[in-house]
């Protein structure tokens, strides 16, 4: 899924070096303001304990983990609705993004200047707040005649819903709320305005900035995490962290050690990032690869089986689901049968994060076939006997793709499409 994250924030605040840490890309990073005129874009893995632990199990060659898009966007400074510094591109850029991480200066010091002049988180969120409230008051301001015209003379109730749900944002938005903090409780459903692409609906998780020893003052910590409820906040030494992430990983781990970090701050805005788009993850595991699969929020086990392939979801027959906890206490899969702790789930299953799966499907006319993401063919039933036709010579021992195909026209039970071959292939199922 292509969901990104806009680091946003002031200049000078440290949204470069979050970046450059988060991604060890190479965005420059200076202590003078709008050093980020452009957009830097990077992929970050989400780290994930369990996939290290199911690649053992299953002694997977290599360990795949979800990721997501990161985005360093431009500084914003007061006045950026109205084009002041670079708010342009920063509204711009921020738009295209599908939620906002917004960096917090805590830390002092003299050599690097603020663009107010002085430290004050409180003052930096209300700057940015203030700044895409008044960037999308702009826009429901434009919208307002056109959304009226339609709701008076189209007859359309989704249309009227739209109206409705924007004059309702006006007001909320005029009482100095951003639609992420006050949506729900004045009644508004952000997806009815989903076509106005508002700055302030995106889902927000805050990163404070600090010093070794702000770390450690809670008192601060739940002041100012008082002041972003109920976004997430993640307090962070940023520029340790960027050094941390430009070490080896023993090296990393000792002077992580050395510092009393328990876990890196960056796997934590990762992770925060990650849930704050509203995505979770399902796993499969076999000889090739241990994987985590990203899926919305409530997906169901087709949504999530067609994430691997389209044909997956389409031919969608069961899903064989255990939970990672249950598999790991039982020691390996086949224990888990015996311990009943698999179950096989049909379409309406809602999967759940760390939900290790084996989907069934068709992929053959006439046939039942059960493939997964993970394991290979012969293991799943590629050579059993069927009504539709004498038994299928096991597609892992064919020699070549061609020989995939012949043997399966021959048993008569359609072809494999290319693509579908393909596919399976890429993720070491032939």
């Amino acid at each position: 899924m292509s969901l990104s994250i806009g680091i946003a924030g002031l200049p000078n605040v440290g949204k470069s070096t979050l970046f450059n840490a988060l991604t060890r890309a190479s965005a420059l990073s200076s202590s003078y303001p709008f050093a980020t005129v452009g957009a830097n874009v990077g992929v970050v893995g989400i780290p994930d304990g369990r996939l290290a632990v199911l690649a053992e199990m299953f002694g997977s060659a290599r360990i795949v983990p979800a990721t997501a898009r990161f985005v360093d966007i431009a500084g914003l400074v007061r006045g950026a609705s109205q084009g002041q510094g670079l708010g342009n591109q920063f509204l711009a850029h921020i738009r295209e993004t599908d939620a906002i991480c917004q960096v917090v200066r805590v830390f002092t010091d003299p050599d690097v200047s603020h663009v107010e002049g002085t430290v004050s988180p409180a003052r930096d969120i209300d700057t940015v707040a203030t700044e895409l409230i008044l960037a999308d008051l702009q826009t429901l301001e434009k919208a307002a005649p056109r959304l009226a015209k339609e709701a008076k003379f189209a007859k359309d109730a989704e249309r009227l819903r739209v109206a409705e749900a924007a004059a309702s944002a006006e007001r909320l938005l005029d009482s100095g709320q951003t639609l992420f903090t006050g949506a729900a409780a004045a009644g508004i459903d952000v997806a009815d305005l989903a076509e106005l692409h508002l700055l302030t609906a995106k889902p927000f998780l805050y990163v404070f900035n600090t010093d070794e020893a702000g770390l450690h003052d809670k008192t601060l910590a739940d002041e100012l995490a008082a002041l972003v409820a109920p976004a997430e906040s993640i307090f962070l030494d940023v520029k340790t962290e960027a050094e941390l992430a430009e070490l080896g990983e023993e090296d990393a781990a000792e002077m992580a050690a050395a510092l009393g970090i328990a876990e890196p701050g960056l796997a934590r805005v990762a992770r925060a990032g990650f849930s704050a788009l509203g995505l979770t993850t399902f796993l499969t595991a076999g000889p090739k690869e241990a994987r985590a699969w990203t899926i919305p929020a409530g997906a169901t086990a087709p949504e999530a089986a067609g994430v691997i392939h389209s044909d997956f979801r389409r031919g969608f027959i069961k899903a064989e689901v255990v939970s990672y906890a249950d598999l790991v206490a039982a020691g390996s899969l086949a224990a888990a049968r015996a311990a009943g702790k698999a179950r096989i789930e049909g379409k309406d299953y809602r999967m759940r994060d760390g939900d290790v799966v084996e989907f069934r499907f068709n992929v053959l006319s006439g046939a039942f076939w059960q493939v997964t993401a993970s394991r290979p063919l012969a293991e799943h039933g590629w050579s059993q006997e069927s009504a539709a036709g004498p038994q299928l010579p096991s597609l892992a021992n064919a020699a070549n793709d061609n020989q995939r195909y012949a043997w399966a026209d021959q048993a008569g039970r359609g072809a494999l499409t290319w693509h579908l071959a393909r596919a399976l292939m890429c993720y070491g199922n032939v």
